[in-house]
């Protein structure tokens, strides 16, 4: 399908060439000591903040890598990818701004804020299938019948060298590594990484990071089956197949790779957020849910994460944000049996005041209910300051005799 594409295997020097050719070009990302989480963890966290990056994303440095390589003729026919949402909008960015036309297939589940990004880069945008792979199937379609040139986001030597040069700022800019933490999706940026630190500093541990949902990559080095597929938070590394490049890369340079569940993606993403001030998308929380998933294998030791992108759609957020003050006893809702009488919302009400808690919504009631027909029931939502606070207003509620139950979160 990618017509341009020498499937020759990328090198140290390939990386270091790419960094030359895209020097200027793409913003060179912080990287900055985590004090907080590293104060939380016992770990000594280093994060690289490529959700900077103009599109919010590492996926920039390959696409420009790629598009600077094409020759002429390549460039006067336009170019075509299928992308979850980063890649996307890095080909698009700099296709514009070096006059290539581009045609960006995505899954119909993208979420809207890089679907609408993309486009305002100047690039057609056509929705098809609900995954990469569905999507990829399209734009392989259309490729032919435009003939177009593919721009791969994973499996190709100058994709995969262009995000390579993450690395090489990163051993420039930070200590002496331990282990870095990078997301696997079809394996390109773990496969650049790979390849620069064992070139740079052997001794460095690269440990890719798969949702336990899509663990293509490891299924392929390991040849297991597990399953594939679901609705995961870090729709960006959501990729049922591994590229056949990067596999080869990554089992004979990554030294391991771990899986996350969905639950501890979504509280490190929320750490990230209120914690250290840092948005990302699921994908970008992935390293730190491999530190938290298991904290005594990295106590002590200093490794970066790869923060590798910050397109989240806000109204995900919003409820991750929700469900982590719920998960915390900062947010609860409460089910309260009470005497169908004038005065028990007062009552209630009062009880959670006196105690400082804040009522943020009331719900009564009457009907819709199994309790005898003297009975009713309130749902009250409460602000707290926490666990202990929500436990001291629920006792002092049974101690007045009412009946109470936490909802389920």
């Amino acid at each position: 399908m990618n017509d341009t594409t020498d499937l020759s295997l990328p090198n140290a020097n390939d990386i270091a060439a790419a960094a030359q050719r895209i020097e200027g070009r793409v913003v060179r990302t912080p990287l900055l000591r985590a004090e907080k989480l590293s104060a939380m963890t016992g770990v000594d966290i280093w994060i690289k903040l490529e959700n900077l990056q103009y599109t919010g994303a590492f996926k920039e440095r390959g696409a420009l890598n790629k598009l600077l390589q094409l020759t002429d003729a390549e460039r006067k026919r336009g170019v075509i990818a299928a992308s979850a949402g980063n890649h996307a909008q890095g080909v698009a960015l700099h296709a514009s701004k070096l006059g290539i036309s581009a045609v960006i297939v995505m899954p119909v589940t993208t979420p809207d804020v890089k679907i609408r990004q993309t486009r305002e880069l100047g690039a057609e945008v056509i929705r098809a299938g609900h995954t990469f792979d569905e999507a990829r199937a399209h734009a392989a379609k259309i490729q032919q019948e435009r003939n177009l040139v593919f721009v791969h986001p994973f499996d190709d030597p100058n994709i995969i060298a262009g995000q390579g040069t993450i690395a090489l700022e990163m051993l420039e800019d930070g200590p002496r590594f331990d282990a870095l933490l990078v997301p696997i999706g079809g394996g390109g940026l773990i496969a650049g990484i790979a390849l620069a630190v064992k070139n740079g500093s052997p001794e460095t541990q690269i440990i890719g990071v798969q949702t336990e949902l899509f663990p293509s990559m490891a299924n392929a080095i390991d040849g297991k089956e597990r399953a594939l597929g679901g609705d995961t938070l870090a729709e960006g590394i959501a990729v049922k197949e591994a590229g056949e490049l990067t596999r080869q890369i990554v089992r004979e340079y990554v030294d391991d790779i771990v899986l996350v569940n969905e639950r501890i993606l979504e509280r490190s993403l929320s750490i990230l957020m209120n914690d250290q001030k840092i948005l990302v998308e699921g994908a970008g929380a992935a390293g730190l849910a491999a530190i938290l998933s298991a904290p005594g294998r990295f106590k002590g030791k200093s490794v970066g994460l790869v923060l590798c992108g910050g397109n989240i759609d806000a109204r995900l957020l919003s409820m991750i944000l929700m469900r982590d003050l719920a998960r915390a006893g900062r947010l609860a809702r409460l089910r309260v049996q009470l005497l169908d009488m004038p005065g028990q919302l007062v009552r209630v009400a009062s009880i959670i005041a006196e105690l400082e808690g804040n009522v943020i919504d009331v719900g009564h009631h009457r009907t819709y209910s199994d309790l005898p027909a003297k009975m009713t029931c309130m749902d009250v939502t409460i602000d707290t300051q926490g666990q202990d606070h929500l436990n001291r207003i629920i006792a002092s509620l049974k101690s007045a005799g009412y009946e109470v139950e936490i909802a389920a979160y």
